[in-house]
């Protein structure tokens, strides 16, 4: 049982009403860790670079802790945003079924090939941005068709990046969540169409699982990253953005699985869709009534079915930041040569929120802390004005 979730000590706000929750055995707890390993497969996609991981000395002081990194996704394969990594590999795993190829050898070179032998396929997902372009960029390298449904308060350089993938978009005057529903109708029953979601509902979690398998490659490369440092070889606490959770999930079955204590997780989210730490604090999956946010991409309002036992056991803590609390996390950023975009900044902007409230003593965060923060998207101009 999940000590946070039972004792009324610990879930708690973190001034203003930002909500807060708190686990004090999260760091504790275990899981089994994915059998499955796609770095081989991202390592064989053509441009493949390990994306940087930053030292910011300058923030680090201000916070009071020992080091203060990000991993910096505004350029992961050529686009601006780490969701790559989970698109890809839920799409290999998922041709490689159909065409009867072992996923463990697949390349994309090899699935195109073998492509044109089946009928017409149309990868189809909904999305708030990134992960509908990475979906249509993997449509186009295979050379099959994409059709991808967005939801209102997208950007229009996000829908723009959509459209110059080749793919046909489909605009929704609805909040994420409906439109997730409307994407999964549109393949329902259709072998001509091939659902690609990022987050899981009954009967729907195959395909997700994949996404989040593909994300660990980002966390493999940062421990290989760390370690180089012999002074401070692993980090003591990784701050992560969430929407539905699916790359919390993807931290936590990492971290969570290995042999040695791992590093603390923290979650962030937005406070106009703090869907994660509101569950976490009811104690089970929650929705809620979404409103607009610079934060695009953290814009939901139900958590992922398959993440939800991981966040509700796996994390230390969860909150949520506003749009100013982010932009000014953007700006600071900016200045320290990393241009993420407002998802990304929202890490810094929860430690930030959390250093004020006085509760980084209840995380241990403090002058011997190295703090990742996962930096999950690059700047997107038309959302923020500097």
């Amino acid at each position: 049982m999940n000590p946070a979730a039972t004792d009324p000590g610990n879930p708690r706000s973190a001034g203003a009403g930002r909500p807060w929750y708190l686990n004090t055995d999260g760091h504790k707890w275990r899981t089994a860790p994915s059998p499955h390993r796609p770095y081989l497969f991202h390592r064989s996609i053509a441009g493949y670079l390990p994306t940087p991981l930053v030292d910011l000395p300058d923030l680090a002081a201000d916070l009071g802790l020992s080091r203060l990194l990000i991993k910096d996704e505004s350029n992961r394969l050529g686009l601006p945003a780490f969701k790559i990594l989970g698109a890809s590999w839920a799409i290999c795993r998922a041709l490689s079924a159909r065409l009867g190829v072992n996923a463990g050898s697949a390349t994309l070179d090899l699935l195109r090939e073998r492509l044109p032998s089946e009928p017409p396929l149309t990868l189809v997902t909904a999305t708030d941005g990134n992960h509908g372009r990475a979906v249509a960029r993997i449509a186009h390298l295979l050379g099959i068709d994409a059709r991808i449904y967005a939801p209102r308060g997208v950007s229009q350089s996000a829908l723009d990046g959509i459209r110059g993938e080749g793919a046909q978009l489909i605009e929704v005057d609805q909040p994420y969540d409906h439109v997730v529903v409307t994407a999964a109708k549109s393949t329902a029953n259709k072998l001509s169409a091939l659902l690609i979601q990022d987050t899981s509902w009954d009967g729907y979690k195959e395909i997700p699982g994949w996404i989040v398998d593909g994300y660990t490659t980002m966390l493999a490369e940062i421990d290989d990253q760390i370690a180089d440092d012999d002074a401070n070889p692993q980090a003591t606490h990784t701050v992560v953005p969430v929407g539905v959770g699916s790359l919390a999930q993807a931290v936590l079955q990492h971290y969570r699985s290995a042999s040695s204590a791992g590093p603390r997780v923290i979650s962030v989210e937005p406070a106009t869709a703090s869907c994660v730490a509101k569950s976490l604090l009811a104690g089970r999956i929650t929705s809620v009534k979404t409103s607009e946010t610079i934060m695009t991409g953290l814009s939901c309002g139900t958590p992922s079915q398959l993440a939800w036992p991981y966040l509700f056991s796996g994390l230390d803590a969860a909150t949520a930041v506003t749009d100013a609390e982010a932009l000014a996390a953007v700006r600071d950023l900016h200045r320290s040569g990393v241009r993420s975009g407002p998802c990304a900044a929202a890490g810094l902007a929860a430690i930030r929120a959390i250093t004020a409230a006085n509760l980084g003593s209840q995380l241990g965060l403090g002058p011997e802390s190295t703090v990742v923060l996962i930096g999950t998207e690059g700047f997107d101009a038309n959302p923020v004005t500097l």
